[in-house]
């Protein structure tokens, strides 16, 4: 194990000499900048828009940064972290990528943070992936996100369900998997504090195709039923609960009532009409930057490839973009030294993002601003998230102390307890 580490390291470093040399000589290097999205499995369409994000970005600020211009290299993986990884280790040891860009899904993340600690050389720049422990647990130097993750997404839609909507007891569903975890992690401890009751929550498989089993074991005695669902999950669920006759009161976590769900073919969809929901934006957000960043992603892409507005999967990765562009203008293209003065500029970015100011804590996470919202039909019948609220500043310990936030435990099935305090 220990021979391959070194080997490992021996093929980057000779990548990294190669570059600055050729930077050496005349800044004529291109930027090798690698890209993983789920382009494959259920979370497809969210990659998909995750790498319109991207591309949007270049069409902002252009495919040339630092007096380099951008390479991309792009790489489909499939949620799984083997996928995530064996993708990262084509990128980074065999295409000798400079800086890599992803990945999307939660528990790939956390398995890319584990394999950039074995690639000093190579910057890491999260797509959107949202787990917590990605960077709350033994943080990667190189290694950096500027999204908010799971969490942080699910601030202030506590504190409305149980207040606003008087959803006083709530069952979930979710995917079994950290991202979900980290989603409800958020909810509950709002929510529980709020006086809200917790009295069930269901798992279902990555991938699941039949949700008979978890539709006829929901509880009929409950005010809502939390549904932490993404991609062609969600909207096979969607079908197969309006197919049942299922009415209760819906409240979405953030990929529930992302577009990527909501622009999806049929009309199950209709029935997420008027759920609440929380993320990291808000569709029709009057502000004017997020206006301009919409029409940007709309003039980027005919209507026919793209969804009417940005999903939160395009936003994380266009802001990833940005955030590379920017340090990579300025350092002047100069990686040597590896990558010290470009991760330097990340650290301290303050990032004018289209959603709120990002910055970054000592993990290299980002703080950011939440949006409480609603699903509502537009005047030409396609569905869209609006705001309700917005909370910013929202720190990845949720404003609580250290000491007290570690207390309640990482995010899992049962983690954290329905309580009243934290």
């Amino acid at each position: 194990m220990k021979k391959t580490f070194l080997n490992s390291l021996s093929v980057g470093a000779l990548v990294a000499v190669a570059a600055s040399a050729s930077y050496a000589d005349g800044h004529s290097a291109p930027l090798k900048v690698g890209v993983l999205a789920t382009l494959e499995g259920t979370y497809t369409a969210l990659g998909e828009d995750g790498i319109r994000g991207l591309k949007t970005a270049l069409a902002t600020l252009g495919n040339e940064t630092g007096g380099r211009e951008i390479e991309l290299i792009i790489t489909s993986t499939d949620t799984t972290p083997d996928s995530a990884v064996r993708g990262a280790r084509k990128l980074v040891e065999q295409d000798g990528v400079d800086i890599v860009l992803g990945p999307l899904s939660g528990s790939e993340g956390i398995a890319i943070r584990d394999y950039s600690k074995t690639q000093p050389q190579v910057t890491f720049i999260n797509g959107i992936s949202g787990a917590m422990e990605t960077t709350y647990v033994t943080p990667s130097e190189n290694f950096f996100r500027f999204n908010t993750d799971g969490s942080q997404w699910s601030a202030g839609l506590g504190e409305y369900v149980f207040n606003e909507k008087g959803y006083e007891t709530v069952a979930t569903v979710g995917e079994d998997y950290s991202f979900i975890y980290t989603q409800v992690f958020g909810f509950a401890t709002e929510y529980c504090a709020a006086g809200g009751e917790i009295t069930e929550r269901l798992w279902v498989p990555l991938g699941t195709k039949d949700f008979g089993s978890i539709i006829a074991a929901l509880p009929d005695d409950v005010d809502a039923i939390y549904l932490g669902l993404g991609g062609g999950d969600a909207v096979n669920f969607l079908n197969q609960y309006q197919q049942a006759g299922g009415d209760a009161n819906l409240i979405g976590g953030s990929i529930m009532v992302d577009g990527t769900v909501l622009n999806s073919k049929g009309s199950a969809k209709d029935a997420l009409v008027g759920v609440p929901s929380s993320g990291p934006q808000a569709d029709t957000w009057d502000n004017e930057a997020w206006q301009a960043y919409v029409k940007k992603y709309q003039d980027t892409f005919a209507p026919e490839d793209r969804f009417p507005s940005p999903s939160l999967l395009g936003t994380g990765y266009y802001n990833a973009t940005t955030a590379m562009h920017i340090c990579v203008g300025e350092v002047g293209g100069d990686l040597s030294d590896g990558h010290a003065a470009f991760r330097e500029c990340l650290t301290n970015l303050e990032l004018d993002a289209p959603n709120g100011k990002i910055t970054l804590d000592g993990n290299r996470q980002a703080i950011g601003t939440n949006f409480v919202t609603e699903v509502f039909e537009q005047d030409d019948g396609t569905l869209a998230t609006k705001l309700v609220s917005m909370k910013e500043g929202v720190t990845q310990t949720l404003g609580l102390s250290k000491e007290a936030f570690d207390a309640i435990g990482l995010p899992g099935r049962d983690v954290p307890e329905c309580k009243s305090s934290y």
